[in-house]
């Protein structure tokens, strides 16, 4: 486990926002626990990218150990050229390279993410299961229990969704911060 100062930045030193970045933007799906690793790769070869990163503790032998963990655990997102593209394949790190077709779309996407990671507010990985929605519990004591969702917190969550995943991060915040979209 890194100390917290040994994991990569998030992004690039000196990133701008992803709309300002040219070129094409690809997805790098990991080889198992290889993302901040490719990071480093990816940050000494001066490569735009972006590894969004949660805050994780556990407690263990009675010590609080805090940590960063991938959100999207096993992918990496990076912007270049076809070069940056075989760069990433290159490392060994990467099982296979998504190429990301609706551009304008992806970037709103992790752009969100990355301001809520940047905004210091709490983010979990969320597997987009919508409110409203008929659900089955899946693991532990419950598993085969079907209901449908609903949030019954005092604080309003909502989802920053990266269809190209099929994946999202569901966000607190207080439900006077939202409001209605027709």
């Amino acid at each position: 486990m890194l100390a917290l100062s040994e994991n990569p930045p998030m992004v690039l030193e000196g990133t701008p926002a992803f709309a300002e970045i040219s070129g094409d933007w690809w997805i790098a799906h990991t080889r198992a626990r290889n993302e901040k690793a490719l990071a480093w790769d990816l940050h000494e070869a001066k490569i735009p990218y972006f590894l969004p990163m949660v805050e994780h503790t556990t407690i263990s032998s009675g010590q609080k150990r805090r940590s960063l963990k991938p959100l999207f655990p096993s992918y990496l997102f990076f912007c270049g050229s076809e070069t940056a593209r075989y760069r990433a394949l290159t490392t060994s790190r990467v099982c296979q390279v998504i190429a990301v077709r609706q551009k304008e779309k992806f970037i709103g996407e992790i752009e969100a993410v990355r301001r809520g990671v940047e905004g210091g507010s709490k983010l979990a990985l969320y597997p987009f299961v919508a409110v409203g929605k008929r659900c089955r519990i899946a693991r532990g004591a419950l598993r085969g229990i079907e209901g449908t969702v609903i949030s019954t917190e005092d604080v309003a969550q909502i989802v920053l969704h990266v269809s190209m995943l099929g994946q999202g991060a569901v966000l607190q915040i207080g439900a006077d911060f939202l409001e209605a979209i027709d």
